[in-house]
């Protein structure tokens, strides 16, 4: 959520900053602002979208080669301009901006307010500026310990960036539960909520760990504790191509990213799957193959689509390693008092590797014991670092807000995991582990004849664009393609949409079925089959209108129902792969038919790192 960009170095900030800004639009966002050291502080924001601060200060000569920008995603205080980050001190000497949280700010701002301060929004980050103004008057401390000193009081998650109109070369950022990376240049350094803003100025990047303070010059950058040790930066190379952040073509980024699912899936299967072998390897859980043949039971805790992912894990790993498994959302997985093991793997799964609420399960499944796997897409992100193993998907950056290409990679993975803890526990037989890599092997071919589909279910979206409501169906690895597909539709398009298991249709969803209610079928030919066209029937008895996703050449549901969209011929285990394209192409053309900005959805941030 929201998004940081900040400079110093020898080139005008400004231009960096707001083209960073740009490239955090995906993360979600409802006003941007900007401070740049040019003879004192200047500070510019706006309540709306980046191109509206920027018409807002396009006849502004702005200079400075220190500066920081934010796009904000309101908590605490409504969008406003008054509210917009950044946020100054009392005697405007000092300017903060913020992502995450401060828990405690009612508690220090009635202490602040009683000593005199005078706040002039409603959010929680102005009250953190003030706070570490209040230090320096009482105590006489420089910034540096004011900064360190007042973190030490705060509770709650934040990635924050200060500057100071006294110390005009100098940046402070720090992070606890909130993601922030360090570019480094020569002469320069950079500081973002990710690498894309990043990426086309320097390959080296220093990922900020909780806790941990940067004071960062032109010359150096420095990094200690909030305890004051001092902590030697680690230097990573990032494997980001500028390229990928682009549309490359395509009109929206959504677009572009359904369609690079053949290559995503492929290099989420590169180098782990050795079909004629009959062997799949994951280097990044290998060392923890004896737990995994003694694991009692899989806990797979995710939120959103990543949630999804996980049910379909669910089935594929009870299938073929024949373990018990959970589906837990992480955002309620704490608040329940889990009963949780040291024979119990939890398997965290998140797209950016930051998301609170499963941060939060994390910590909590790792104090009483349990090994932690995740599942990510974003090498250096705090999930990856704080879990003990786990598998990176290889999707590359999604920028589009409404999750595609990080859905089957994540299903891919789980899918992997499935055959490997199977091989481990000797609960598939060599025989069967390589005709199932075969055919694994072989879904990104088939992805990219899913895609020929394309210009069908545009006409099929024309006619139900208008519709108010939807619901989709499906049974067993096909329910949460459903769930899927259901959240695809409402995230983008904002038709209120609903997944089912298509034999729960009959305990209470039936009833909204009449002329005007399209219902999604996947009726692949699978253990199901029959079962799903008896509820197709249902369906078309109620006067209901039948999208159905069907197995190529298949000739009894399509003369059953209204439409339908046929995807390739699989083995069951992999038909959630397949029949998830077509949903995300409906609900991508529905949206663009209805005029809805399909990359950032309204009210909605990319990576969700508040609770």
């Amino acid at each position: 959520m929201c998004g940081i960009v900040g400079y110093i170095g020898f080139r005008e900030a400004y231009p960096i900053i707001i083209k960073g800004l740009h490239r955090l639009e995906y993360r979600g966002y409802d006003s941007a602002g900007i401070a740049l050291f040019d003879k004192g502080l200047k500070v510019y924001k706006k309540a709306g979208k980046v191109s509206d601060l920027e018409n807002f200060v396009k006849d502004i000569k702005l200079h400075g080669t220190i500066g920081m920008g934010h796009t904000r995603w309101a908590t605490h205080g409504a969008p406003s301009d008054r509210n917009s980050h950044p946020h100054s001190s009392g005697n405007r000497k000092l300017t903060i901006i913020h992502n995450g949280i401060i828990e405690n700010y009612g508690v220090i701002k009635e202490t602040l307010i009683e000593k005199g301060h005078i706040f002039k929004s409603d959010t929680d980050t102005e009250v953190l500026i003030h706070l570490i103004e209040d230090i320096q008057n009482e105590t006489g401390m420089e910034l540096r310990e004011a900064v360190r000193v007042a973190l030490t009081k705060v509770i709650g998650a934040y990635a924050i960036v200060i500057m100071s109109d006294d110390e005009p070369d100098l940046l402070i950022a720090a992070r606890k539960g909130s993601p922030m990376v360090i570019g480094v240049g020569k002469g320069e350094y950079f500081i973002a909520s990710d690498a894309t803003p990043i990426v086309e100025y320097t390959k080296n990047v220093v990922y900020l760990n909780d806790n941990e303070v940067a004071y960062l010059t032109r010359e150096s950058l420095l990094i200690k504790t909030i305890d004051n040790k001092v902590h030697t930066p680690y230097i990573q190379k990032l494997d980001l191509k500028l390229e990928m952040l682009e549309k490359g073509g395509y009109e929206h980024f959504m677009l572009k990213e359904i369609y690079e699912q053949p290559r995503s899936i492929r290099d989420c299967m590169r180098g782990r799957i050795y079909p004629q072998q009959g062997k799949v390897q994951l280097g990044g859980i290998k060392e923890y193959t004896e737990k995994l043949k003694n694991i009692d039971r899989i806990i797979i805790v995710a939120c959103g689509t990543s949630w999804h992912a996980g049910l379909v894990g669910e089935y594929l790993i009870e299938e073929y390693a024949r373990v018990p498994v959970e589906v837990e959302y992480a955002s309620e997985f704490r608040y329940r008092n889990p009963i949780i093991t040291e024979k119990d793997l939890v398997i965290a799964i998140s797209q950016s590797g930051e998301t609170a609420d499963t941060m939060a399960a994390i910590e909590l499944a790792k104090e009483k014991g349990a090994t932690i796997f995740g599942i990510c897409n974003v090498v250096g992100a705090s999930i990856p670092r704080t879990t003990h193993a786990g598998v990176y998907t290889h999707a590359g950056p999604e920028i589009g807000v409404a999750s595609t290409k990080a859905f089957t990679a994540q299903v891919t993975v789980l899918t992997l995991m499935a055959f490997y803890i199977a091989q481990q526990r000797g609960t598939i037989t060599q025989s069967k582990l390589v005709e199932h890599l075969t055919e694994l092997n072989s879904i990104p071919q088939l992805v990219e004849r899913a895609l020929l589909s394309n210009d069908h279910i545009k006409e099929i979206a024309w006619k139900f664009k208008d519709c108010p409501n939807c619901l989709f169906l499906g049974r067993g690895s096909s329910f949460p393609v459903a769930l899927e597909g259901a959240l695809k539709l409402k995230e983008i398009s904002y038709i209120h949409a609903e997944g089912y298991p298509a034999a729960e249709m009959k305990h209470g969803p039936i009833a909204l079925i009449d002329d005007d209610m399209p219902v999604v079928f996947i009726a692949t030919k699978d253990s199901s089959y029959e079962k799903v066209i008896s509820n197709i029937q249902e369906v078309k008895a109620r006067k209901g209108h039948v999208i159905a996703i069907v197995t190529e050449g298949d000739t009894e549901v399509k003369n059953m129902a209204d439409f339908v969209i046929e995807i390739p011929e699989t083995d069951e285990a992999f038909v959630p792969l397949l029949a998830t394209i077509p949903l995300q192409l409906l609900a991508y053309h529905i949206a663009v038919m209805r005029g809805c900005n399909v990359d950032q959805p309204r009210n909605l941030a990319k990576s969700v790192t508040v609770e």
